[in-house]
């Protein structure tokens, strides 16, 4: 197997919920060694017997409310490149094993994944993705005119959680490497996503973004940037935003350009859409991928979950390992790569620490 872009660097994860796993598979999938500390005989919160963000790494079990496994969890970190937690604020400090409590690893990366960050008047407080969106106007921004819309968990979790603590730390792991020196990574979703939403903020405050929902173009307002139902009740996707695109579109849907309104002005929008809807709407998914995909329409087929990994450009690109996602992005000389777990015991995993560090 091809060494991984990570490869030796070893990282210790506090096991947790949705964004701390997904960061950890991430470093996994790319060749880091990650060895999950769980509570004995925890179970999934979702009931799972396998989760997919648990791949990729090796796990023991140890309650760190005892002393004992607290000393085994400190003996790791003393020896690991970094850690990941998802804890609430103050919760690893009271453990004793906190980012100030590591003297002897002072090149220590240290990951903490929160919802709304280590400090701010929101810090100590329960929640979710949806409630972390809420506060940064994006969720304000995503649905139909009369609510708004969660968009799964992918926007704050995944977007604005576990990316955000991936690249923070790689960069604090590059600067420990030149300095010797480690720091905090304090990844905050609500601070992810507010960053996120550069460039829709960079509109709005340049006038050319309304806050209200369906009302901008790339919002599902426009009929050029949306979905559309078919003759079987699935749907096409568009975004036709470049007018080359457009002409392109409108010439595989028989429609003569002639024939609609000035798409500029946001006024005839509504009836743009009615139009396209209409003929949309004769045939069915499929037949308008025949004739759309592939070319500059911009157009695609909306599949479900199941469908995805058949689609023939995500197996070409060998994006899916059976149901599951495969590593992404992909490297040219170092490919990610699904890697074996198993449960081990603690005194296994330092042992293997030990001997990689020559004692």
């Amino acid at each position: 197997m091809v060494m991984g872009a990570l490869d030796g660097l070893r990282v210790v994860e506090i096991a947790g919920l949705g964004p701390t796993p997904f960061s950890a598979m991430w470093l996994a999938d790319h060749g880091a060694e990650v060895i999950r500390i769980t509570r004995p005989g925890a179970r999934h919160v979702l009931g799972l017997d396998r989760d997919v963000l648990d791949r990729g790494r090796d796990w023991i079990e140890l309650d760190l409310k005892s002393e004992a496994g607290r000393e085994a969890a400190r003996a790791l970190i003393t020896r690991a490149d970094a850690l990941i937690e998802g804890m609430r604020p103050g919760v690893m400090e009271r453990l004793g094993l906190g980012p100030g409590d590591f003297p002897e690893n002072p090149r220590l990366v240290y990951g903490r994944m929160t919802g709304w960050g280590q400090a701010g008047p929101l810090a100590h407080s329960a929640g979710h993705d949806i409630t972390y969106l809420a506060i940064t106007g994006a969720l304000h921004a995503i649905g139909p005119a009369d609510h708004p819309v969660a968009p799964l968990n992918l926007l704050g979790d995944f977007a604005g959680g576990s990316m955000y603590l991936v690249s923070g730390m790689l960069a604090a792991i590059l600067h420990a490497r030149t300095t010797g020196q480690g720091q905090v990574v304090d990844a905050a979703i609500s601070d992810g996503v507010a960053h996120l939403m550069a460039m829709i903020s960079g509109m709005r405050a340049a006038g050319m973004w309304e806050d209200r929902r369906a009302a901008n173009i790339l919002d599902g307002a426009a009929p050029y940037y949306g979905t559309y139902r078919c003759a079987d009740s699935r749907h096409l996707a568009i975004g036709a935003i470049e007018p080359q695109f457009w002409a392109e579109l409108l010439d595989r849907l028989g429609i003569d350009p002639a024939s609609l309104p000035d798409r500029a002005d946001p006024a005839n929008w509504p009836a743009i859409r009615e139009r396209l809807a209409a003929i949309i709407s004769n045939r069915s998914r499929d037949d308008w991928a025949a004739v759309l995909e592939g070319t500059d329409a911009c157009a695609a087929p909306i599949l479900s979950i199941d469908e995805a990994p058949s689609h023939p450009h995500m197996q070409a690109r060998a994006s899916f390992a059976g149901a599951e996602p495969s590593p992404a992005p992909q490297l040219s000389a170092t490919p990610g790569a699904l890697r074996p777990g198993q449960q081990i015991s603690h005194e296994a995993a330092l042992a293997r620490w030990q001997a990689a560090a020559g004692g």
